[in-house]
């Protein structure tokens, strides 16, 4: 992609010297009107296949994006240190 969500996440992986494949990316309105709330799921798979999710909810996409793709990435870098961790769902 080339619009700002990509752009984000091209951010991401430079700031955070990181490289996993995006597997999901899904944006869903909670509410209606102009200041709908966005719900964002990320996903992201590392070269051995392991994949971790993360969840965000904002008015502004691109805050709810960022949630999201934090939350996947310290998913991710918690099970790589130690592979018997089992994320909590409220992380």
């Amino acid at each position: 992609g080339n619009g700002p969500v990509d752009a984000l996440f091209i951010g991401l992986k430079k700031l955070t010297k990181t490289a996993y494949h995006l597997d999901l990316y899904q944006v869903h309105s909670v509410t209606e009107g102009t200041d709908a709330q966005a719900t964002v799921t990320v996903r992201l798979a590392n070269q051995q296949g392991y994949l971790a999710s993360g969840h965000g909810a904002h008015t502004d996409t691109l805050v709810a994006s960022t949630t999201a793709y934090l939350k996947a990435l310290n998913k991710m870098l918690n099970h790589e240190e130690n592979p018997n961790f089992t994320p909590n769902s409220s992380i």
